[in-house]
């Protein structure tokens, strides 16, 4: 087994720091993606998307796609539970998860793909304005986040969970995309302040 690895990029960080909460040590292979690497022979004749983080199992099957990769190590090591416990705790994992996504994420993704000059080689056409338009959506979805914190301590509930990590990977992903998060989100603040201290966030 081993996991082709794009290093700080944001999906395969988001593999990496769960696989350290489960305590797991998978083989990488590190791939350049500055440098295109991603579209190289290596990933492009495991995944035709061109997309890290990919998973080669030892009979040669893959896995692409962060949160699917991370499904499967939950199945294999089901603790700690990072999907959520019974029916009710798991689909409220799946639903910060992938608001999580869609709504902070994605829209953190949009903005860094479509304005900073370093990503004209990646994302073509790059569209500026669908960049800024990006920008006050991942804003306002950190505002509804920050009422929910305030009556709980992690994403989905009182647990921390693969939503916590998303969570995180999208924040510190605000920084290259050039987006603050507001000084009046205090319980934004002290959340991500909470799960980035912990030892997996360096991963």
């Amino acid at each position: 087994m081993k996991l082709f690895d794009g290093g700080r990029a944001p999906n395969p960080r988001r593999v990496r720091v769960f696989l350290a909460e489960k305590g797991l040590e998978i083989p990488l292979v590190p791939v350049d993606m500055g440098a295109l690497g991603h579209r190289q022979e290596a990933v492009s004749s495991r995944n035709p998307l061109q997309r890290l983080p990919v998973l080669e199992l030892d009979d040669g099957t893959i896995i692409t796609e962060s949160v699917a990769i991370c499904r499967y190590f939950e199945e294999l090591h089901p603790e700690p539970a990072l999907f959520g416990r019974g029916a009710l705790g798991k689909a409220q994992v799946e639903m910060w998860q992938r608001r999580m996504e869609f709504n902070l994420l994605s829209c953190v993704a949009q903005a860094f793909r479509h304005i900073h000059p370093a990503m004209k080689e990646w994302e073509i056409p790059q569209i500026p304005e669908w960049g800024q338009a990006n920008k006050p959506k991942a804003v306002a979805f950190l505002k509804l986040l920050d009422g929910e914190l305030a009556q709980r301590e992690f994403a989905a509930g009182d647990t921390y969970s693969i939503a916590d990590i998303t969570g995180l990977i999208a924040i510190d992903f605000m920084k290259p995309a050039r987006i603050k998060v507001p000084e009046d989100c205090a319980n934004v603040l002290r959340w991500h302040s909470a799960i980035s201290s912990r030892p997996s966030a360096a991963a």
